[in-house]
């Protein structure tokens, strides 16, 4: 694991309380929407990288039924734990979730040597290194026909209040200040319009890709601002404050938000879906290798 995914990794841990708060109205809404969009049925197995705490591999779990499978693959151990939790009360025995690089993930003898069914990743791949290999490595992963689905952040989406948790926090954090933005470090910018989303997932192998837009307006009180701080990526703001820092930078943030007239976040999402185009010879050729 290299130092950029152990700390993405370490970021999620710490975040991993807070980042199930927001699951309801932030990250669910899009994993329910993917799971739908991709048309899972019963049997059908799943890929969900990425998958957090759960929110497109548990909606994919129910749509595919106890006869279909689903690995969600993550590198947060705490956001995999409380994904277990759920699926147990929700008595979900057909997924399982596993702390791995899903860089270098390799399909179980479980799957059928065609592979996958579907694949799914929200919100995710603009975290992966060297994000456009990774990703047509994953859609390597299923077989000739099969689906694949990503939601992204739309151009624009949280831009408003992330320039204000910037403003703010880089006046304790030089830096940050330096980095300029706090998207500095991943490459979401490269695809967060529906034409330049379309064209990236057709040139990792897919075709008759489908980019759909799910607006999510939420008014931006102080709890759901805080909690986006401290329940997502943003949190790497906060690294290397301390606690009266930290405390410093929540009521700056509350000023901010107020001066700037900001009453909702944008939380609009790119939902995209593609069919794979691989010959399924390829597909086999290319499972049989990777299990020998």
């Amino acid at each position: 694991m290299g130092d950029d995914t152990a700390d993405t990794a370490r970021t999620f841990d710490d975040a991993s309380y807070t980042f199930d708060l927001l699951t309801e109205t932030v990250w669910g809404p899009a994993g329910r929407a993917l799971a739908f969009q991709l048309g899972l049925g019963p049997g059908d197995t799943v890929l969900d990288a990425c998958c957090g705490a759960g929110a497109s591999a548990l909606p994919s779990a129910a749509a595919v039924g106890p006869s279909g499978r689903v690995h969600g693959v993550d590198i947060s151990s705490d956001l995999l734990e409380k994904a277990r939790l759920i699926a147990e009360a929700r008595a979900l025995q057909n997924v399982d979730f596993v702390c791995a690089d899903v860089t270098t993930w390799e399909a179980p003898s479980d799957i059928p040597a065609e592979g996958y069914d579907a694949l799914a990743i929200s919100y995710g791949v603009f975290f992966l290194p060297d994000m456009h290999r990774a990703f047509a490595r994953l859609v390597g992963l299923v077989r000739h026909g099969g689906r694949v689905g990503v939601t992204v952040w739309r151009e624009g989406a949280m831009s408003e209040y992330a320039q204000v948790v910037f403003d703010v926090a880089s006046r304790f954090s030089p830096e940050l200040a330096e980095r300029g933005s706090l998207r500095a470090r991943t490459p979401l910018g490269e695809i967060d319009t529906p034409r330049t989303f379309e064209a990236w997932m057709a040139d990792a192998g897919t075709h008759s890709v489908d980019v759909r837009v799910l607006s999510n307006l939420l008014p931006a009180t102080d709890e759901l601002c805080w909690n986006l701080v401290t329940g997502s990526g943003y949190r790497a703001a906060l690294n290397g404050l301390d606690d009266e820092e930290i405390a410093a930078v929540r009521r700056g943030i509350a000023d901010e938000v107020t001066a700037r007239g900001i009453h909702t976040i944008d939380f609009t999402t790119l939902v995209g879906t593609a069919t794979v185009r691989r010959p399924p010879t390829a597909a086999s050729a290319h499972l049989t290798q990777s299990r020998a």
